[in-house]
């Protein structure tokens, strides 16, 4: 994918990356899609990059080697979820619609499925985040339940959907 003839590149998030982040949690439509909280300082972002587990993977798009999203793909701790993956994304405000979600779902998706051997793929979307479930639809998750009042957004509650995406050969014939 390119935007303005530059290509979306994906790799994973480094140390240097903890400005860009926390620049991208700053657009006022990044912060309503998420949990994350308005005000963040870069110095929190800068700690949780240098303490992020390494069992999960958090991915960044770059256009012409400036990020603009983030995607994190993290493993539940319980033995017995552990062929689950949970996924968060944000896309820079002005980034939005362009392509860059699109880019950083198909690399967790392939990392997923090709290379942690995960069979399900777990995130949660606002039920009025209209543009991202259609963005998981395309990407084969469904929705699996609501969840009401799920979290408090500028001085209101609001629900979620639980989204869900199943490996393709765990749905095939013979699958369980």
């Amino acid at each position: 994918m390119n935007v303005a003839g530059h290509p979306i590149v994906i790799r994973r998030a480094e140390a240097g990356d903890a400005e860009a982040i926390h620049s991208t949690f700053c657009g006022p439509k990044a912060i309503a899609g998420t949990l994350q909280i308005p005000y963040a300082s870069v110095d929190m972002w800068r700690k949780r990059l240098a303490e992020f587990p390494p069992d999960d993977h958090l991915l960044v798009a770059t256009i012409a080697g400036e990020v603009v999203g983030n995607l994190g793909l993290h493993a539940p701790k319980s033995p017995r979820r552990r062929h689950v993956g949970e996924i968060g994304m944000v896309v820079r405000d002005d980034r939005q619609r362009r392509g860059v979600g699109s880019a950083l779902m198909t690399a967790a998706i392939e990392l997923a499925d090709r290379w942690l051997n995960l069979q399900r793929l777990e995130l949660w979307v606002y039920t009025d985040n209209l543009a991202a479930m259609a963005l998981y639809r395309k990407f084969a998750f469904a929705i699996e339940g609501t969840c009401r009042a799920y979290a408090f957004r500028d001085g209101s509650y609001v629900d979620a959907y639980l989204m869900a995406r199943l490996h393709p050969a765990f749905q095939a014939p013979g699958g369980r």
